[in-house]
């Protein structure tokens, strides 16, 4: 009989967290007892999950020694308070928040790019997952650099509202609708209005003049990759789409990798889908990778003014196909290889 797991999960209102309980639901995963935790007002509210009602309980007053795994998806200031208190517990924690990234007794996993570093979980009982935008990207670059060592990156991400959370996608339906309506258009998730505008700076800006959101980008590639010293250039934007962000990404490298190799490269590595038509009506968009799993990579190209370059462009679903999938992913390997 195949073992089953007690699970916590930390933030099963927010829209990580239910797309968490999604993948839990569709994948053969070995549950037992799931129990659903917050620290808000949702405390005992209740949540459907594989044909019953499941009661959300208060974060603060449950016994995490009940559990063997803990996800968690509320959020750093969550995620700095409870995690210490669940690893004490026992039981081992996947963040999907920012709280644990840069830390370095924390292993930064991408399950597609470095899964060989989940041991590591066991100096603190704790696995952090990138953000969306990196996890996407770090799933096309890891076989780019594993066979043709990159010396740098380009990077401009056009990022959906739904990572900003459930807020952002009211404030964009508001606002479209008032549009639509000719009424006074109300902002107050972002700085400006959103809908039918893009907004150049996602986080807050930082004293080298660029934004928190692309300093995690530098950071997590640079330690997912075990590659501190590589140039990463980003840029990331805001635009008025609900759910998946794009990137267009700009690469060189140390070694020659035509774009035709490396089309070859992405379509044998896992969570990629390579669309190489011609056809521009092809190239992949948010609106495709809408409710799927895999990254979607087209117009891959050679780089016009680089002999060592690649462009390519890339989609996701950032919510399913974000820390969610990964979090789960991560949880699937602990109990099949790590957990008793």
């Amino acid at each position: 009989m195949t073992k089953k797991y007690d699970i916590a999960l930390l933030g099963a209102t927010s829209l990580t967290g239910e797309a968490i309980l999604e993948h839990l639901a569709e994948r053969n995963f070995p549950l037992g007892k799931l129990y659903l935790l917050s620290a808000s007002l949702s405390v005992g509210d209740e949540i459907f999950f594989r044909g019953k009602d499941i009661v959300i309980e208060d974060a603060e007053q449950f016994d995490f020694g009940r559990v063997q795994l803990a996800l968690f998806a509320a959020g750093a200031e969550a995620a700095a308070h409870f995690a210490p208190k669940a690893a004490a517990a026992g039981c081992v924690v996947v963040d999907t928040s920012p709280q644990f990234r840069q830390d370095v007794g924390v292993p930064l996993v991408v399950t597609a790019v470095n899964r060989e570093r989940i041991p590591e979980f066991a100096a603190r009982r704790l696995i952090a997952c990138p953000n969306a935008a990196s996890m996407h990207l770090l799933t096309v670059l890891k076989p780019i650099h594993d066979a043709a060592e990159m010396t740098r990156i380009d990077v401009v991400t056009y990022q959906a509202v739904s990572g900003t959370g459930k807020d952002a996608i009211t404030e964009l339906a508001d606002q479209t609708r008032a549009i639509f309506n000719l009424t006074e258009t109300e902002n107050s998730v972002y700085a400006k209005r959103i809908a039918f505008n893009v907004l150049p700076q996602i986080g807050e800006l930082q004293d080298n003049g660029y934004t928190s959101e692309e300093m995690k980008m530098v950071d997590e590639i640079r330690k997912v990759l075990d590659a501190p010293t590589l140039a990463v250039n980003p840029t990331t934007v805001r635009v008025p789409v609900f759910y998946g962000h794009a990137q267009a990404v700009h690469i060189e490298t140390k070694h020659k990798l035509a774009a035709q190799a490396a089309s070859d490269l992405l379509k044998n590595a896992p969570g990629l889908t390579v669309i190489d038509a011609q056809d521009a009506d092809a190239s992949p968009t948010p609106l495709d990778a809408a409710g799927q799993d895999e990254v979607l990579v087209g117009r891959i190209r050679d780089a016009i003014a680089l002999p060592n370059g690649l462009n390519l462009w890339l989609v996701a679903d950032n919510i399913r196909g974000g820390a969610s999938l990964n979090c789960v992913k991560i949880a699937e390997i602990l109990v099949e290889s790590y957990l008793n």
